[in-house]
């Protein structure tokens, strides 16, 4: 539990540091951008190393139980991870769906969040669910703030076909492989 809540302080320790932006830009010109990123990405891959083993540990000791979901509950996870999946691949595709969402890959975060704050009851699950979730919301506000600039929409439909199928291609390996092996729950059959 120790390791899970660890990593995830650390996980969103890093990615709040860069909503301020007034500290990250002074960073930046003291670090230097490629330095900059290099101490980002690893410190975000150890906080969701640190997530992974952590919420494994916790799992294996036998959290509590908090409330028993109905099972009608894992279906509508499913459902909402496929369009948390094909949110996530328009992120990396403009499309009229990026558009639409304005921050894709926020959206499927949310999305992820909810399905297992909806499927799981128990206490490490309900535990990561929640706090991701509430960065999510966190950052998505400050993006806003900010004023980046939103996507969009392209002429075709061609980044739309590509950010459905990389959804479909996604939402296959996280519910054949990815969770019945990694995580060590079947979603499927």
């Amino acid at each position: 539990m120790i390791l899970m809540l660890a990593g995830l302080v650390l996980f969103i320790a890093v990615h709040v540091f860069t909503t301020l932006r007034g500290a990250r830009d002074a960073t930046i010109a003291q670090l230097g951008l490629l330095p900059y990123r290099a101490v980002y990405s690893l410190l975000s891959v150890a906080g969701v190393l640190m997530i992974a083993y952590g919420y494994a540990d916790w799992r294996a000791a036998g959290p509590a139980q908090l409330w028993e979901p109905p099972v009608a509950m894992r279906h509508v996870a499913a459902t909402l991870m496929l369009i948390a999946c094909i949110a996530l691949g328009a992120y990396f595709a403009p499309s009229h769906i990026r558009a639409w969402l304005k921050h894709p890959m926020l959206v499927a975060v949310k999305i992820w969040a909810l399905a297992h704050l909806l499927a799981n009851g128990d206490a490490a699950t309900m535990t990561l669910a929640a706090a991701i979730l509430a960065w999510a919301v966190y950052d998505r506000i400050a993006v806003k703030r900010r004023g980046t600039p939103l996507p969009v929409a392209p002429a075709g439909w061609g980044g739309d076909i590509v950010a459905v199928v990389a959804g479909l291609v996604l939402y296959a390996v996280l519910a054949f492989w990815f969770h019945p092996y990694v995580v060590g729950v079947p979603v499927m059959g």
